[in-house]
């Protein structure tokens, strides 16, 4: 039985409407990048019940094999991201890489293996210290503050449970910069979350070495966060050099995404529609 094929939107720059054409015109030579919270699963208080939404895997499984590659770009561990996408054994994703740690880890599904270097001794150090530092800023743990083990790689400060969310999320940005600092890591700020990790990696660095490792002529990325920007950023760059792109913004959360964004969609399930439609106009 064959994919349907919906009619497609159509982006709203024309270097979007390029890379749009582009990715039809030789699907053979198109990577297909992928944020996962909130472009992927939805975003939830308790990130650890996120899980793809369920579409999402259906159309990666269409899509996949009509495209040079497919990878999820994430700043979860890799094999948390593959767990809650449901990716491993699924139908034609056997060659889904999944870049985890904003591309520190890599999860391949053609060896089912994570490939990491070695936890930073930084992030051991900041987990020893990050709650005298929270009570000092009068943002306890038992305040609703949650923090998020990555993997021994990095730390997550969610304020998402908090009464003000926000005034939170904004009273601990200092004082966890500053903890960062001192022991080499960086603050990687997100809707709601403030994300303590080693520098030197991030969606940009992991989507530019994807891509020009696989070859790619075109590039579609979506994405929903700030720690999305690096890679939109990526994206601009490579068209500098030629390559076609096409920005995808999953929900309108964050300006500063959706402002550069080639094309907006409404959220996960929309995102999932979208792999889809495109399977179904390059099904034979």
């Amino acid at each position: 039985m064959g994919i349907p094929a919906h009619p497609l939107p159509t982006p709203s720059t024309q270097a979007g409407r390029d890379g749009l054409a582009a990715f039809l015109a030789r699907p053979g030579r198109a990577v297909v990048a992928l944020d996962f919270d909130g472009t992927l699963a939805d975003i939830v208080p308790d990130p650890e019940r996120s899980r793809a939404h369920p579409d999402v895997v259906p159309a990666l499984s269409a899509l996949a094999p009509r495209v040079a590659a497919v990878a999820v770009i994430t700043g979860r561990p890799a094999d948390t991201a593959v767990r809650y996408g449901g990716f491993a054994g699924a139908p034609g994703l056997d060659h889904l890489v999944v870049l985890g740690h904003y591309g520190a880890e890599r999860w391949d599904a053609a060896t089912a293996t994570v490939s990491a270097p070695d936890p930073d001794p930084g992030v051991e150090a900041v987990r020893a210290e990050l709650p005298a530092v929270l009570a000092e800023a009068g943002r306890p743990t038992d305040s609703g503050i949650w923090i998020e083990e990555k993997g021994g790689r990095a730390l997550a400060v969610h304020t998402r449970r908090a009464d003000d969310p926000q005034a939170a999320f904004e009273a601990l940005r200092t004082p966890l910069a500053a903890l960062a600092a001192r022991h080499g890591l960086i603050v990687e700020p997100g809707r709601l979350v403030l994300e303590l990790r080693p520098p030197g990696m991030d969606k940009g660095v992991a989507l530019e070495e994807y891509v020009k490792a696989v070859g790619a002529e075109s590039v579609l990325y979506a994405g929903d966060d700030l720690g999305d920007l690096a890679a939109y950023a990526a994206v601009e760059k490579l068209r500098a050099q030629g390559l076609a792109g096409l920005l995808v913004c999953s929900g309108t959360e964050v300006p500063e995404l959706a402002d550069r964004a080639d094309l907006l969609v409404s959220g996960p399930a929309a995102v999932a529609a979208l792999l889809g439609d495109l399977a179904g106009q390059l099904a034979p």
